[in-house]
């Protein structure tokens, strides 16, 4: 049997990282891990609970809560404590707010030794902000997902609005520049592009022909592994 491989995509928010990762898993029958979501759990229970301010705190109920993530018919479903919160924790409230909780060196090192864990498998796509460079150095291929501010800004705004959510452009643009600095910034694991990360702009390019050519890269990889066994 060929070995199993990882495949990590990492970029910033609205590059089409997710969207790139699922049809990946699904092209290839391969377990999709979004690490974003798990970060916005935390991020959702903590504006829940009232403690989102309170660091201990979130660092205590990250070490202590049973987060678990289901992959169904291209869904990230996201339970905590077996509730689901699979839409509750794409609004708006946990945008502005994920990338102050996700800077928190603890809640990072909570969440990543799940990743870890999950990686072990193999055969996985993984995406997020770190998992180039922290969660999966060793990745059989990464990708670093790129688009313009306003092309991000674009796919985000239209996403909101189909959910009916109250929210202006302008803020949508915001509060992507505003992560972007965060993720970019922070001291534990910003986000950057690994050396070896293929650079992949998607701003001009249809869905359709980036799975074309990011499956190609992944073939790549395939065909290297069954020439070296």
């Amino acid at each position: 049997m060929p070995r199993k491989i990882i495949i990590a995509i990492d970029g910033p928010a609205g590059s089409g990282k997710s969207t790139a990762a699922k049809n990946i898993a699904q092209k290839l029958g391969f377990t999709y891990l979004d690490t974003g979501a798990m970060y916005r759990a935390i991020t959702f229970m903590a504006l829940r609970k009232g403690i989102a301010e309170d660091v201990p705190a979130v660092i205590d109920l990250a070490r202590n809560i049973d987060l678990r993530l289901q992959f169904d018919n291209g869904v990230t479903r996201v339970f905590v404590n077996d509730e689901e919160v699979t839409d509750q924790i794409r609004t708006a409230e946990v945008n502005a707010k994920v990338s102050d909780i996700s800077k928190i060196p603890e809640v990072r090192a909570e969440l990543v030794k799940i990743q870890k864990k999950l990686g072990e498998r193999g055969n996985i796509v993984a995406e997020g902000r770190d998992v180039t460079t922290v969660v999966f150095p060793n990745a059989d291929l990464k990708i670093y997902m790129t688009a313009t501010l306003e092309e991000r800004t674009n796919r985000r705004y239209k996403e909101f609005k189909e959910k009916n959510v109250e929210i202006s452009r302008e803020e949508v643009k915001e509060n992507l520049a505003k992560r972007d600095r965060l993720d970019s910034g922070r001291a534990v694991s910003p986000l950057k592009k690994a050396d070896d990360a293929l650079e992949f702009d998607n701003t001009t390019i249809s869905i359709p022909n980036e799975l074309d050519i990011l499956i190609d890269k992944v073939k790549e990889v395939l065909d290297g592994n069954r020439k070296s066994r």
